[in-house]
């Protein structure tokens, strides 16, 4: 009975050095970082792409896949702006199945939070500081932010988390982009009520203090789909839906107006080609509504070395969580998004 510390505290300082940007780096960082800021504000025109596996379970293996993705980047740069999907945690309704790097480094090995956090942090600066591209996370736990706060460029908050009210008042307090997603049951406002309280100024307990915000206005809506009271999924990225958003961002005076469409989970229904078809749905939509074309300038994918998902870890770069799309398919969807851009 009880919670039970293992080993001795964490000294976040000492986590942090292990992998720290240089000022060379931090600055370029900084510079992709006010692109991706512009972007959501409107100012930059291109669309972005928060890009990459469903959960980063090898090192390796993600490195290959940043590679690659940072050679697509620097064709499609005119148009396309990708931020990649470094996802280390992963949430569990019932507490079982892989939980992310953050847990478990080592797939083949007991987990071990302590080495996690290191893992966390080496992968992200590698990617970082090895390709150029900047990375995006799911903040599965609020308190783990300052341990990657300064090397995670987008952070997005869950649909079993956006009804947390430390996730909103903590999104408050960073100074990147926070996507906020619909919850499971679909209710938009949940999810509005998340960016109206990320995006004001908010007071609370964080790390053993008293904390003020000043409000973040970059945080934003992230459409996921839902599943329905027989479990069946129900999409929202249909252009009725759009609409609707788009309505509720200006009833409710919020800054920004952005909107995502995450390609897989429930809009997928986790059938991982389906993306396709939601992206070349929405980029026709795009180009038939002004308001659309202005607004909804996102999506995520999930993608991979490789085709599909497997149980266990045996082929390098396919996922071992959700299905994401292959290399090849990616790279063809990526391109096809420019030119479809161009036209």
């Amino acid at each position: 009975m009880g919670i039970h510390q293992k080993g001795s505290a964490i000294q976040l300082e000492d986590i942090k050095r292990l992998a720290k940007l240089s000022p060379e780096q931090a600055a370029k960082k900084a510079e992709r970082d006010r692109e991706l800021a512009a972007i959501i504000r409107g100012e930059d025109k291109r669309l972005l792409l928060i890009i990459g596996p469903c959960s980063s379970d090898n090192e390796e293996a993600a490195l290959e896949y940043a590679h690659r993705l940072a050679r697509l980047q620097k064709e499609v740069k005119e148009r396309i702006f990708m931020v990649m999907r470094v996802y280390t945690a992963k949430p569990r309704t019932n507490g079982d199945g892989y939980k992310g790097l953050m847990h478990q480094p080592d797939t083949d090995a007991a987990p071990s939070l302590i080495n996690g956090i290191k893992a966390v942090r080496q992968l992200h600066y590698r990617i970082i500081t090895e390709t150029g591209l900047t990375t995006a996370d799911e903040m599965l736990y609020p308190s783990n932010y300052a341990l990657i706060d300064d090397l995670v460029s987008y952070h997005a908050v869950g649909a079993r988390s956006v009804e947390d009210q430390e996730h909103r008042f903590l999104a408050s307090g960073i100074d990147n982009p926070v996507g906020m997603k619909n919850p499971t049951s679909g209710n938009l406002n949940v999810m509005f009520n998340g960016i109206y309280a990320a995006q004001n100024q908010q007071s609370f307990i964080y790390h053993n203090a008293e904390v003020d915000t000043d409000g973040n206005p970059l945080a934003h809506a992230i459409l996921r789909g839902s599943t329905d009271k027989n479990g069946d999924y129900e999409p929202n990225y249909y252009y009725n839906t759009l609409k609707k958003v788009l309505l509720q961002y200006e009833k409710m005076g919020l800054a920004n107006p952005f909107v995502i469409i995450d390609t897989n989970h429930d809009n997928s229904g986790k059938q991982y080609l389906e993306q396709i078809r939601i992206i070349r749905q929405t980029l026709i939509n795009q180009a038939w509504d002004e308001n659309v074309r202005k607004y909804v300038r996102g999506f995520m994918i999930e993608s991979y070395l490789e085709d599909g998902r497997q149980d266990e870890p045996e082929i390098f770069g396919k996922s071992i969580t959700d299905p994401c799309l292959g290399w090849d398919k990616t790279e063809c969807l990526v391109r096809e998004i420019f030119d479809t851009l161009g036209q």
